[in-house]
């Protein structure tokens, strides 16, 4: 995603010298032609991704604009520029919060390595910020990636639940977002901070289920060699995340029921109830309802959970997020892992926004996480993704099976006859045509035989997997590679 650049400087022409600059670089540039103007900017809306600050102006300095900005709490990285390179004003800029300094006049190289490394830094700060929110309880619906139609109903709801001590009951596909969805909710209500306790259910073994949710205690059976408190006990204050609710046993749902009416839960081997104070919030892939008119799910506790429903979308039916998805994941995997990757290239993007995800956003991180790891240029190809792109090598098949390798070589002997006619050595004139137009043809025919396949496409045409995706970029034969999906 392009990145937005504020440029602050007096001075037009120079706006404009580094506004050239930095938009070669792909980026979004906006100007102020003063302090005041960029402090509006960065406070009451617009905002930008890093910004170039000019020292020396009229009004408001740029010393003091940088120290209003930090003061109001602008954390935007800050490169500032000065024509005069002494250390005392270089150790006050830094002192003040700017991240890196240019000495008027800067090279084009300097200012867009200077950019890069400050934009980069941001997004460390931020991916520390969130992960500091997570760790202290306090992530907020602020913090969820996306701003889709169906992202923001989810957060206009989480935000109104937050406010109420009522039970959620979050449903959606497997990989969703579930649990980050819950975790906001409780950040975001008067417990964040609290203990938050994620269980779950489909995970605990059916002879400990008790044990594990309510407490035990001491000898209260075989191998109890301590007291033990339970999950409700441990989020008491705060919130307990039942997840995967609809795998709880129909006994075990019968003593939950009664926990959450009663407020209170009775630990294995304890001779008096233990009251405690926790907000449930559940979650499932399930069907609940179906659930309970076939009796695999009590109607009793299908109501005390399901009072405020929230609907987490598939991601196949929140496509625009994906580019934000994308940079959340690179930013985190980059800080995890040590690595500088700075985004996905163009063809690469638009082969992850037209997959369909079924394993939805868990399948999307694991995908970045591997191409990340396996990348070696600063932007991920669409070679980096070869489960998404099809460039894995087909399966065996079973004999007499017909699945898509068959397919592929079914259409192959069916397209392969009429090969001349399709890639035309000659044009209508009579007249050779030129070696580029003959392979561009000759490469479109094997992107529809193999249905895009391109490890085999580049073994047919006795050439390199990366070589031939260097033609296909030359060529523009990316949307025939999208239309074979």
């Amino acid at each position: 995603m392009a990145k937005t650049i504020l440029v602050v400087d007096d001075d037009p022409t120079q706006r404009r010298l580094a506004q050239a600059v930095l938009e070669r670089e792909g980026h979004q540039v906006v100007q102020a032609a003063s302090g005041g103007e960029a402090i509006d900017r960065m406070t009451r809306g617009g905002g930008a991704d890093a910004i170039l600050l000019d020292l020396v102006m009229p009004g408001l300095s740029g010393m003091e604009t940088l120290k209003e900005l930090r003061a109001g709490g602008v954390t935007t990285p800050v490169i500032v520029l000065t024509a005069n390179g002494g250390v005392e004003t270089v150790v006050k800029a830094m002192q003040a919060g700017a991240q890196d300094f240019f000495i008027k006049p800067a090279s084009p190289a300097r200012i867009q390595v200077g950019v890069r490394n400050a934009l980069q830094m941001g997004v460390f700060q931020a991916e520390v910020g969130r992960l500091t929110k997570r760790a202290a309880g306090r992530t907020s619906f602020d913090d969820l990636v996306g701003q889709s139609p169906a992202m923001r109903t989810v957060k206009a709801l989480g935000a109104r639940a937050a406010r109420a001590h009522i039970p959620v009951l979050i449903t959606g596909e497997s990989g969703v977002g579930k649990e980050v969805i819950a975790r906001a909710l409780h950040g975001a209500s008067e417990r964040g901070g609290k203990p938050f306790v994620a269980v779950n259910c489909g995970a605990l073994p059916a002879n400990l289920i008790e044990s594990i949710l309510f407490g035990h205690e001491k000898g209260a059976f075989t191998g109890a060699v301590d007291k033990h408190l339970g999950k409700f006990q441990e989020a008491s204050g705060g919130t307990l995340f039942l997840d995967e609710i609809g795998e709880l046993p129909l006994d075990m749902q019968v003593k939950l029921l009664r926990a959450l009416q009663e407020g209170e839960v009775d630990p294995v081997g304890g001779k008096r109830p233990v009251k405690v104070d926790v907000r449930i919030v559940s979650a499932t892939n399930r069907d609940l309802s179906g659930q309970v008119s076939s009796g695999g799910f009590r109607e009793d506790l299908f109501y005390r959970l399901n009072v405020f429903p929230i609907e987490a979308p598939a991601l196949r039916d929140r496509r625009e997020d994906i580019p934000a998805l994308i940079e959340h994941f690179i930013a985190r995997f980059n800080l995890e892992e040590g690595r500088r990757v700075q985004g996905c290239a163009p063809e690469a993007l638009a082969l992850l926004k037209a997959f369909d995800w079924p394993g939805n956003v868990r399948q999307l991180e694991n995908t970045i996480y591997r191409a990340i790891i396996l990348a070696d240029a600063p932007w991920l190809q669409p070679h980096d993704f070869p489960s998404i792109s099809g460039l894995s090598a087909p399966a065996p098949e079973a004999p007499g099976s017909v699945g898509q390798g068959s397919q592929t070589r079914a259409l192959a002997s069916e397209d392969v006859g009429p090969l001349a006619s399709r890639v035309r050595v000659v044009d209508e004139r009579g007249h050779l045509r030129t070696l580029e137009e003959i392979e561009r043809d000759l490469i479109h025919h094997a992107i529809e035989v193999y249905a895009g396949h391109m490890t085999e496409i580049a073994r047919r045409l006795g050439i390199g997997r990366s070589t031939l995706y260097r033609k296909v970029r030359e060529q523009g034969l990316e949307e025939a590679i999208r239309h074979t999906g």
